[in-house]
Order: structure tokens, then sequence, then C-alpha cells
């Protein structure tokens, strides 16, 4: 059993369009595509500011995560999928991830201790039921939007050198690409699998 600090999901979030501001929905992932009925989905960048690239990249932006710890700070204080983020997420600290990390959307312990309980009833076996699985490949960079949303925002989310003025940490969550297709709901557990060796995995992230 998970303990009580286990990450979580806090809230789900999607726009068929691309609005900055994504609505409440639950998520249904499909593998290396993204998230259905979402902007953003689609094996090559769907971002409006890439899509002069040719030949067009490769999405490694198919799935938005903020935390919400974040979002609550004082200076911040937004609600969740104000700022375009498909998954708002408490109890992890995304921007401590490496390139390659992997995220396990598990049913919630409710879930689990119904389908316990339904099997147990049934007296039969079944295979353990698939899950989403996200593959964390880069940093949002906080871009001029945030600032449409809020004047002065965009700046709370990045910490720079007290000299040079450089940025030296970005803070507007990670971005990542479906590895395994299922549904992503509110209350869901979240287990980390560390990355693989090999093919970059393991670097710190960058932005993408």
């Amino acid at each position: 059993m998970p303990s009580p600090s286990s990450p979580k999901v806090h809230s789900t979030h999607l726009s068929p369009t691309h609005t900055f501001t994504k609505s409440p929905s639950p998520l249904l992932l499909i593998p290396n595509h993204g998230i259905l009925h979402n902007c953003h989905a689609g094996p090559t960048v769907q971002h409006r500011s890439r899509l002069h690239i040719h030949p067009p990249p490769l999405n490694l932006r198919q799935v938005h995560l903020l935390s919400l710890e974040t979002l609550q700070e004082p200076d911040i204080d937004v609600p969740p999928g104000a700022l375009g983020e498909n998954i708002t997420m408490r109890g992890l600290d995304l921007h401590g991830l490496r390139k390659g990390v992997r995220l396990h959307f598990l049913p919630s312990n409710k879930d689990e201790e119904k389908r316990e309980k339904r099997e147990k009833e049934e007296e039969e076996e079944e295979e353990e039921e698939g899950h989403a699985v996200v593959c964390i490949q880069g940093l949002r960079n906080p871009c001029h939007q945030i600032d449409k949303y809020r004047k002065g925002l965009q700046e709370k989310f990045v910490v720079r050198d007290p000299e040079t003025r450089k940025i030296i940490q970005r803070r507007a969550g990670v971005m990542g690409t479906v590895e395994v297709g299922g549904e992503v709901r509110v209350g869901m557990r979240i287990r980390v699998e560390e990355p693989v060796e090999g093919e970059g995995a393991g670097e710190e992230l960058e932005c993408v």
C-alpha cells in the first residue's frame, strides 16, 4: 500500500482548440500521439509557434504536467488548468525528475479495494489491468502567454542568478510523451520509474 504522501493526480484538463487555459476533463492517453481531443496531440509538434519548422520535429510536448504546490504559492496563486497544463499533480517534485523517467498512473486506493472485493466475490483471477504511462522529455519554457493571463506572472516561474540575472531554473512544469495508453483520472496514484540507461536517459531536463 502506498504511503499517504504518495503522488496523486489532483486534476486533469484538455482543450480541442489552442486556448491557453484548459477545461476540466478526464483524459484518454494514446501511445505516441498524446491526449484524445487535445489540441497538442499528434506524432509531430503541434504548438503553433513551431508549426513553421520543416520537416516538423517529433512531438515531445504531448502531455504537460504541473505541480499543484507550485500553483498554490502565494505569489502565483492560480487555479489548476489556468496555465494550460493537462495534469495537475500533488506530492511530486516534477522539476527534480530526469529525462526518461516514467510516470505510471494507477487506480486510487478506493478503486483498488473495490476491484479486490469484486475479484474475491467472483473467485476469478484477472490479469493486471493496463495503465497509462508518460515518459518525461523536458521542461516547459515559461512563455509570454503567462503574462497575458496575468501581467508579471511569467517571471514567477523562473529563478535567476542574482548577479547575472540569467535564468538558472524554470518552474512551469514538464512535458512528456505517451508511452502506454489509458485513462488518467482525478485521484489516481502515480508511481515513478527511474529511466533505463542510454539515449540520454537520466540527463537533467532541458526545455523542449
